[in-house]
Parts: C-alpha cells; structure tokens; sequence
C-alpha cells in the first residue's frame, strides 16, 4: 500500500530518460513507484494536464534567514517555486554555520544543503546600504576551522564556497580562491567559486579549478564573460569542461546575461545546472525564482527537458547525491508539479535587457518527502477513490 500516488501526468525524468504519462508513487517518504496504472495507496490524486518532475534543486540560493542580510525564508520560497531543496552556497562561514544549522536547517521543512564558506563569517555584508566584499581581508580566511566544521557535518555540507572577484574580493586576485581548494582538498569536498568583475580574469579562475569543482555566476556579462566579443565561447572555457570543470548559473542580482546565454547556448555550451541565485536583492527581480529562471532559458531555445535535467538530475550528480532530482524507486520522495503557460511573457537580465518569451514555467505544487506540500491549487488535484 502506497502513501500517494500522482496519477495521470506528463511525468518528465531525466534520470530514467523517461518523457511520458504514467503514475508516480510515494510511500515513507521515498518513491516507491514508477509506472502506468498503479493502484493501491492512502490518497490518490489526479495529475493528468500537468508535468511531473524530480523535486526541482536549486543550486544556488542565501537561506539563512535572519543570519544574513541577504538571506530569504527557504520554506516561502520553495513552496511558491516548486523547489523542494534550496542548496545554500557561502551564507555561513565556520564562524556561524551551528546557528544556520539549528535554527534554519533543523527548523525548516524544505530540503536544504550547504556549501560552508572559507571565510569565518560568510557572506556576512551583503545588503542594499552595506556591501563589504568578505574575501577582501585575508584576516577573515578561516581553513582550519572550514575544514573542521565541514568533514564534522558532511550530512549536510556538500562542498566549500569561495567568492573572488573584484567586488568580492577587492585586489586579493586569487589568493581567497588558493586557500579555498586547500581547504577543499583537505576535506575530500569539491568547490563551489564565485565570480564578479575582474581581477581575477574569468580565465585565470576556471584554469585553478579541478574535475568536479563548480564556477557559478558562469553566464555573466562583460567584464569576465565565458564569450567572446565575436560570439564563440572561450577556449579556456572549453577546456575546463573537458577536463570536468562543471557550470552553474547562479543568476542572482548581477551575474546572468541574455547576449552570454545566447552566445553560449548557439555554440552547443549548455550550462550544467540552472539556478536563481536568489537572496533579498533578486528575489523581487531580475532573478525572482527558480522557475523563472528555467523559463528564460526555455524562451532562449534550451529544450524542456535540458531545462529540467539542469534543475533535477545534473544537480544531483553535482551534489554527488544522485538520490536527489530523481523519480526512480528508492530515489527521495520529492516532486514538482508543473504548467507552461503559453502567451506573451517579459524577462529581464541582469544588465537590463528585455526577452518577450512566449512560454513561461509555473509551479502547481509540490510533494515533498512523500507527502502533498502546499499545493497553491489543491483543488485542481482531485483525490481519486483508492
């Protein structure tokens, strides 16, 4: 006997290379079900018209609510976006990840996992009024306790977090970035690098990262741009990929453009995970939310299902948790429940410019841990006698 089964959807898995409508079922919190016309389960709800995904993961996010000035309320903000798990990267630093894990983590019912910064405090002065660069001052770099707190909490710490560039990092160059794969290699974790305006070149940032490591902020705009003026991508950037450097979006306030993401996508170069970058300074735009996100790239070309394999099974694999944005049996109980509306849709990058999409990605609902999570339209989901 199942707990729920979602009957009837457009059930889009990645990680099964499945496109198709069949059942999904969930029973102790795990998926315990994938095919056509199963039965047998406490609640039943009819999903037919809609599209079923792995619970969407949105590879960047700031979650520490009320620890940081730029942190949002991770529960809110998963339950309105069809996130059900927000991975947070840098808020906290070594000096206040207890606090981040009880009293946000511990507290919250959405999934959220972490990249510990290697600066003591994190990103600890980003706000509207207040904008200190956390890896400016050398004296802030915390290794050995970085590299403490991480291996003591690896159920929830999946890598370290670094940012470097000129906002970030003032005239350090790459020398937060050298202690921050340190620390990485020490504790057998991969790293997770920021970018702004250069120094450090975008070149010399990716030619220091190993296979498995991640550069965010990866479509940014002029200055530091994986572009080139003539349209093509930069072969240091080819190369990165080929030995196995990985490529995320981190959208945020400042770090995604329509001409990057047009250059790259003409070229073949498809990011290899989607995410908002969401914090207090985007999330009432440009970046918004997770599905929006997926949505711009939609309306760029990127195919419905690269769009989803971005957000659910690439990022599992980068979180070397391939339990996560997966529907297959024994694969964590998450699912979103998703629409694209067709019409006439206006996005906005980070330097202004204006996309008339005419498809946009909209979160129905959510099932986390097994179980009906908030769905915004319930009712547009009628039980089915069991």
């Amino acid at each position: 006997m199942h707990d729920l089964i979602l009957k009837g959807g457009r059930v889009i898995d990645p990680s099964q290379k499945h496109d198709g409508v069949l059942d999904v079922a969930f029973t102790g919190g795990k998926v315990s079900g994938f095919g056509k016309d199963l039965k047998g389960a406490k609640e039943i709800r009819d999903v037919s018209g809609y599209i079923v995904t792995p619970g969407l993961i949105d590879m960047h996010t700031h979650v520490y609510w009320g620890g940081t000035s730029l942190g949002i309320d991770a529960d809110e903000f998963c339950r309105t976006s069809g996130v059900t798990t927000s991975v947070d990267t840098g808020s906290a630093g070594p000096g206040n990840w207890p606090g981040f894990r009880k009293h946000v983590i511990e507290q919250g019912e959405a999934r959220i996992l972490a990249y510990l910064h290697v600066s003591h405090a994190g990103i600890y002065g980003f706000d509207k009024r207040v904008m200190v660069g956390e890896s400016r001052d050398m004296s802030m770099m915390n290794p050995i306790a970085c590299a403490e707190v991480a291996d003591a909490n690896r159920d929830l710490i999946v890598g370290i977090k670094v940012r470097v560039g000129l906002n970030a990092s003032g005239d350090q160059g790459t020398a937060p970035l050298n202690i921050a794969l340190q620390v990485a290699n020490e504790v057998g974790m991969p790293l997770m690098c920021h970018i702004d305006h250069p120094p450090p070149s975008y070149e010399e940032v990716i030619a220091m990262l190993r296979p498995g490591d991640i550069l965010t902020h990866a479509f940014r705009p002029f200055p530091n741009s994986a572009a080139t003026a003539q349209g093509t991508v930069k072969a240091e950037v080819l190369a990165a990929r080929k030995r196995g450097v990985l490529f995320d979006i981190g959208h945020g306030k400042g770090s995604f453009a329509f001409k990057t993401a047009r250059a790259m996508l003409a070229n073949g170069f498809l990011p290899d995970t989607i995410s908002s970058d969401v914090h207090q300074l985007c999330i009432d735009g440009p970046a918004y939310d997770q599905v929006t996100t997926m949505s711009k790239f939609l309306c760029l070309g990127m195919g419905l299902s690269d769009v989803i394999a971005a957000s659910t099974l690439n990022a599992g694999m980068m979180l070397k948790r391939p339990e996560y944005g997966s529907l297959k049996v024994g694969s964590l109980g998450d699912a979103t429940i998703l629409t694209i509306r067709e019409g006439k849709f206006s996005y906005r990058d980070v330097v202004g410019e204006e996309l008339i999409g005419n498809q946009k990605i909209v979160s129905e609902g959510v099932v986390l841990k097994g179980k009906w999570w908030h769905p915004k339209r319930s009712s547009r989901f009628p039980k089915i006698a069991g």
